[in-house]
């Protein structure tokens, strides 16, 4: 018969984070910090302390990280701790019996009241050698040892003799070298700490075909990467580029979706595989394997990285159909089903049977990840994953992990939160998320506060604007300032943040009222763009997301997504929010209705804004370069289409600011 195991001799209860029971991995990146948090409590009156361990690869230990009760009275303690490089970290939480502290507290009351003061001091004084016993610092132990002393000195006053145990350097000792009785500890959970681009970066999606010229209409990995340049300009991280396989003619789709095509139709890139090759191959209209790979380093050079489309589906022409039936579901008559997604149909997509033979679909899959992987991709976006066993995922991306944990895998999962989350838990580094969907001031503070509580211990989210697939209705009748409201959402509520390509030409036509669709969608036909003409003409957000993505890597407290905090408007079309890593704090105040001026009363919470209740500090904004004095409750009045924000940084000195805006009314446009 199984036993229960032991509570241990000092409870300790509920530790945080915590995935799946401890089964899998709570995730941090390299110098994020993030508070680890317990339930602590002991029988009668003594007083009890804590520590979180945190121990790196090797198992060593990082230095001490003491916990702090987080509420008079709640038995709930946190710490923050911060890892400091890549690999499978473990943490626990040490709780002990703090008798140095005990006895200080019932000295507090009987020495001055006269009561036992001779004895008291006397167990002060064992208390107190017992504590220099394990302190290895020669000049820390004498600061112990006369403590001991002057509290058995009987020719010092009782007051004077218990003051010399209070000393600001004995409590310094003993902060570093504390007297620890009973310490219990918890179990050791998982930690998987990785690359700061699995939490922070700005992503760029297009489609290289498009960047064609007026002799070659459909774009090359070498016309395409003449894009390069002006991506980087805008201070993006992350080029993504959708399928770059060959695509099937079988049901190939027409523009708009059509189902029938017409020669020059050049297909959807989902509809992967042709005689040419399947998801190892490079598309021959886009050039060739050393094109992609010169690609590959261009981006590089402009201190950019590629990801990669994997999308794990076929076309009917597609070399597995014949080589491996297994592998797909076979309808009585022999033919094989198309993909639905209703009531959308992909007729030229077939989708993947796993059941038969899971073993084989993983070799293939880690396979094909590592072929592009050798040619320099560390980053996949999978296509998807929600539609495939939640395990087949786990195993693949922990092989992949296993030998190159810098390789990082999107969940481009739009679908029930459960399967979002479990995901996520069981392997993917970010993940796609509802925010496109979430456009009002509670949608919003309800969705991002759920993003940046529990589920940030294992859920990265990456709030992409728009896709190909996705033109939300509020984009289509917001014009140009929803396009730019929407941008500063998502570059400052969430570390990492992403656009598809005509987002900065506020592209907003649907395919029909009432639809996501673009019209003439680039996932069904080349769409080229005049990017120098929209620039010259001032056709374009360009400024404003280079400002932001600007902004977000000057300022650590936008890496960050457990520090959002949010503050009260009095208008339900005004959102504020922070946040704040160290020093440095960002306050964010957003106008939500993109067709009206909005006016509010900001009331911020000063504390989490590292600010003292009266203080009246400087605020810098960021967009605009004004300066001006905020205190907890400041006036603001946005305009669509002049100031989309505040963007303001928080505690920065005005003295460099214009007068004007040193003496105006805070916040006021």
């Amino acid at each position: 018969m199984s036993q229960t195991p032991a509570i241990g001799r000092i409870p300790i209860r509920d530790v945080r984070p915590l995935v799946d029971c401890g089964r899998r991995p709570a995730k941090a990146v390299v110098g994020e910090t993030f508070e680890v948090t317990a339930t602590l409590f002991r029988e009668g009156h003594g007083v009890i302390a804590a520590n979180v361990v945190l121990k790196d690869p090797e198992g060593r230990p990082a230095p001490w990280t003491p916990m702090r009760e987080l509420g008079s009275g709640t038995d709930r303690w946190g710490a923050f701790v911060t890892p400091t490089s890549v690999g499978r970290w473990t943490y626990r939480v040490e709780a002990w019996s703090d008798p140095v502290t005990t006895w200080r507290r019932v000295a507090h009351i009987k020495v001055p009241a006269g009561i036992d003061g001779g004895l008291v001091l006397e167990e002060g004084a064992e208390l107190y050698e017992r504590a220099a016993a394990g302190v290895p610092e020669a000049d820390a132990h004498a600061v112990l040892t006369r403590a001991v002393r002057r509290l058995r000195d009987d020719t010092l006053p009782v007051a004077e003799r218990f003051a010399a145990a209070l000393a600001p350097e004995v409590d310094e000792v003993l902060a570093r070298h504390p007297l620890r009785e009973l310490v219990t500890s918890s179990d050791p959970l998982p930690l998987l700490v990785e690359r700061e681009r699995a939490l922070f970066g700005s992503w760029y999606e297009f489609f290289p075909r498009s960047e064609g010229t007026a002799e070659q209409p459909h774009g090359t990995f070498r016309t395409a990467a003449r894009r390069l340049p002006a991506i980087a300009a805008m201070g993006f991280d992350v080029v993504y580029l959708p399928p770059i396989h060959p695509i099937g003619t079988t049901h190939r789709k027409g523009r708009n979706n059509t189902l029938s095509p017409t020669p020059d139709d050049v297909g959807v890139p989902w509809a992967i595989g042709s005689p040419e090759g399947g998801h190892d191959t490079v598309h021959p209209d886009l050039g060739t394997l050393e094109d992609f790979d010169r690609f590959v380093a261009r981006t590089r050079e402009l201190g950019m990285e590629v990801a990669l489309d994997f999308a794990l589906q076929c076309s009917p022409d597609h070399p597995w159909v014949d080589k491996h039936p297994e592998w797909f579901h076979h309808r009585p008559d022999g033919t094989i089903a198309y993909a639905e997604n209703p009531p959308k149909k992909y007729q030229d997509i077939y989708p993947i049977a796993f059941d038969a033979d899971m073993p084989g679909l993983i070799a293939e899959t880690c396979r094909i990840l590592r072929h592009w992987m050798d040619h320099g991709v560390r980053i996949f976006r999978v296509d998807n994953p929600h539609t495939k066993p939640v395990v087949f995922w786990e195993q693949v991306i922990a092989d992949i992990n296993r030998t190159d944990p810098d390789v990082i895998f999107l969940a481009e999962a739009f679908t029930r939160p459960a399967m979002m989350h479990t995901l996520a838990a069981a392997g993917f580094q970010q993940s796609y998320t509802y925010f496109t969907w979430r456009t009002t001031k509670t949608e919003l503070t309800e969705y991002a506060t759920e993003l940046a509580g529990d589920a940030a211990s294992y859920m990265r989210p990456n709030f992409f604007v728009n896709t190909p697939d996705i033109l939300h209705a509020f984009l289509q009748h917001g014009g140009r300032p929803a396009f730019e409201l929407r941008a500063v959402l998502a570059a400052t509520l969430s570390p990492t943040w992403g656009v598809y390509s005509g987002y900065e030409l506020c592209e907003n036509t649907p395919l029909k009222p009432g639809s996501e669709e673009y019209l003439d969608s680039e996932k069904y036909q080349l769409r080229p763009r005049d990017w120098d003409t929209a620039e010259r003409e001032g056709r374009t957000i360009t400024p404003l997301i280079t400002a932001l993505n600007d902004i977000r890597r000057r300022h650590p407290a936008l890496h960050g997504l457990r520090n959002l905090r949010f503050h009260h408007t009095d208008n339900d079309a005004v959102m504020a929010y922070s946040k704040r890593t160290g020093p440095d704090t960002i306050l964010v105040v957003v106008n939500l209705d993109p067709h009206h001026t909005q006016t509010a009363r900001v009331s911020l919470d000063m504390t989490e804004l590292g600010l003292g209740t009266d203080e009246n500090a400087p605020m810098h904004d960021e967009l605009t370069g004004e300066t001006y004095r905020w205190g907890s409750t400041n006036y603001v009045r946005l305009e669509p289409g002049l100031a989309p924000a505040h963007i303001l940084h928080v505690g920065v000195h005005g003295d460099d600011a214009p007068s004007s805006a040193r003496n105006g009314g805070p916040g006021t446009r």
